[in-house]
């Protein structure tokens, strides 16, 4: 940048341009894999003519900013919206990360955060909620996948960038902020309250549904996802066998690639998880199972909905194509892409998209999403009044059962079933699975 403070006139300025992007390409694409050969990370145009027409026109708009805008303006705030303007044209994921987004980012990826606990996008100038996160005020207050974000308090979102609106949505704890909402099906914005918090959230979380059932809860991929996820089955198996279970990614935005890789391990123990394509050397990545599987005969069912995205979807599509297990709910959101952070500085970094994801039988997942193999809308479930209809019990001197009273089902959290259709439905079919499975003969 200093190349540029010092240049008066818009022809040295061109060529300090020319020389700060030459400067600035080594480190960036150095930085997304330090240990590698410079060479290796090379794109394959890397020797390509720049382009000099271009960068002409460029310091001919920096150079009539500075001398014609009503107010001076900073050289380097000028290159810094620069940087910012470049990448935002480029995808929804990528990103210039300052100082702030970036120590969010870290935050975000070990499990502990601020703010409201969405996960969000732009989408038509707007911010859309691809997922609220368990646990956190979002979610209790009721904020849905697919939401529509247009206000935050006072300030209408058209126009800010994703950074801007994401900054607005942070603030210290306990302070309120009100989010103006168009969701699908309701007929005008409506507001909902919420309370900022210091977030942390456990990404993995498990119970019995009924004895030998278990749930387990995925609502994002951190750094220790994986473990925490073995650690979940070892704990059902302490308890007794297992005879089934049910993975549940719904809103579940994604995070680390190699937590979506150890827990697709868990279940699988052989043949390729993921393949990454891109231009850079070290985008053209291959997952492969190891034989060391926590759980890789027990019948599953895996939910998803439209807030099940990126690294979630790396988990049910290779599920889906081992045919390890059934996929029930909606289609995911098809987020098929892998966002690299590549340092600049201590403190400011780019996250770029670097390459696709692939499942094992080479479908990309872009913009197309992870449609279910029975699919289960999200409903309600209410029981019907069977009014006063006698049963045997009922009678006066029945027969008493030999076998003695029914015992409630041990470890059951029947609460949870009966208030989550997909749950219900998902567990049904687990138990259909079950019953229909092969019995073992003894050796």
């Amino acid at each position: 940048m200093t190349l540029l403070t010092h240049t008066p006139a818009g022809l040295s300025r061109m060529f300090g341009l020319l020389a700060l992007s030459i400067c600035l390409a080594g480190p960036l694409y150095a930085a997304e894999a330090p240990e590698q050969d410079s060479e290796d990370l090379q794109l394959e145009d890397a020797t390509a003519t720049l382009p000099l027409d271009e960068l002409r026109l460029f310091a001919e708009v920096f150079e009539r900013i500075k001398t014609a805008y009503v107010e001076p303006v900073d050289d380097a705030q000028l290159l810094e919206d620069a940087i910012r303007g470049m990448i935002a044209g480029l995808d929804p994921h990528s990103g210039y990360l300052e100082p702030d987004a970036y120590q969010d980012l870290q935050e975000y990826t070990s499990g502990e955060f601020g703010g409201l606990g969405l996960e969000v996008g732009l989408q038509d100038g707007f911010i859309r909620v691809i997922s609220p996160i368990d646990d956190t005020p979002a979610q209790r207050g009721g904020v849905k996948a697919g939401d529509l974000i247009v206000k935050l308090d006072d300030t209408p979102v058209q126009g800010l960038s994703l950074n801007e609106a994401v900054a607005l949505m942070r603030g210290k704890p306990n302070e309120p902020i009100v989010l103006t909402i168009v969701r699908e099906g309701v007929d005008k914005p409506f507001e909902i309250k919420l309370i900022r918090a210091r977030i942390k959230v456990a990404s993995v979380k498990h119970r019995l549904l009924e004895s030998g059932f278990g749930y387990l809860r995925v609502s994002q991929f951190q750094v220790n996802t994986g473990k925490d996820v073995v650690r979940a089955i070892q704990d059902f198996e302490s308890k007794g066998p297992l005879r089934g279970l049910v993975l549940d990614l719904r809103n579940n935005p994604g995070g680390v690639l190699q937590a979506a890789v150890e827990v697709s391990d868990a279940f699988i123990d052989e043949g390729l998880i993921v393949y990454t394509e891109g231009r850079l050397a070290n985008a053209q990545l291959r997952y492969s199972a190891s034989a060391k599987t926590a759980a890789p005969k027990v019948p599953m069912v895996v939910i998803i909905n439209t807030g099940s995205a990126s690294a979630s979807e790396i988990v049910a599509g290779a599920l889906q194509d081992h045919k390890r297990g059934l996929i029930l709910g909606t289609d995911s959101f098809g987020k098929g892409s892998v966002q690299t952070i590549l340092p600049l500085t201590a403190d400011r970094a780019v996250k770029l998209t670097t390459a696709l994801y692939f499942t094992p039988n080479g479908r990309s997942i872009q913009a197309q999403g992870i449609v279910p193999d029975i699919r289960v809308d999200e409903a309600e479930i209410r029981n019907l009044d069977n009014g006063d209809r006698v049963k045997e019990s009922d009678l006066s001197g029945h027969l008493v059962n030999g076998i003695g009273a029914a015992k409630a089902k041990t470890g059951a959290d029947a609460k949870l079933v009966e208030q989550d259709f997909q749950l219900f439905e998902a567990l049904n079919l687990l138990k259909a699975l079950v019953i229909l499975q092969p019995r073992q003969t003894p050796g």
